[in-house]
């Protein structure tokens, strides 16, 4: 049995699919900033996040004949929005090595409350500083609730070396954020 979900949305994407520019507009108009968030965390270059999302973008509206209502259409946005920051950071060669025999401990959890003592706006700040493994796996957990098994599938890495990435990346961003 296949599940659908009722979306606000749906009237705006039934006229999307007989190719209404202004439902698109409109629909654009609701997700924008928030899809502008992910490939800005995820690129970290303004003017790269900003090619992504208008590629997310018209590749959403080109294939919305696939939007199904299984999900919601901006959860369906998401991920076209993800795979396509992932293609382009693929074409930066975006390298996670694989690092499953490398015995990382990852911290204890305690440590984090640096994280809640530091304004957000910095801690953004400090994400896009960190290097594009860390940041991209660190983005997906924490700030896109992915978990380890699925950013392994998306990344085509092991579950292990997505946490240690993860890991890695709140060590670094622990010693940008605690004062010296």
């Amino acid at each position: 049995m296949s599940t659908h979900y009722t979306d606000i949305n749906h009237a705006l994407v039934e006229r999307c699919r007989q190719n209404d520019r202004k439902a698109q507009f409109e629909l654009y108009q609701k997700y924008n900033q928030a899809m502008f968030n992910i490939t800005k965390r995820m690129c970290r270059n303004e003017e790269d996040a900003k090619d992504v999302l208008q590629d997310a973008f018209v590749s959403a509206f080109k294939n919305i004949e696939q939007f199904s209502h299984k999900v919601t259409f901006g959860a369906w946005l998401k991920r076209i929005v993800i795979n396509k920051c992932l293609d382009h950071l693929k074409k930066r060669k975006l390298n996670l090595v694989d690092i499953e025999h490398v015995d990382y401990k990852i911290s204890d959890e305690s440590k984090d409350e640096v994280f809640y003592r530091v304004a957000p706006a910095l801690i953004h700040e400090k994400i896009k500083e960190l290097p594009t493994g860390c940041r991209v796996v660190f983005s997906l957990y924490m700030l896109e609730g992915y978990d380890h098994k699925e950013i392994a599938q998306i990344l085509g890495v092991s579950e292990s070396t997505s946490k240690s990435q993860f890991g890695r990346a709140k060590k670094l961003l622990r010693q940008k954020l605690t004062p010296k």
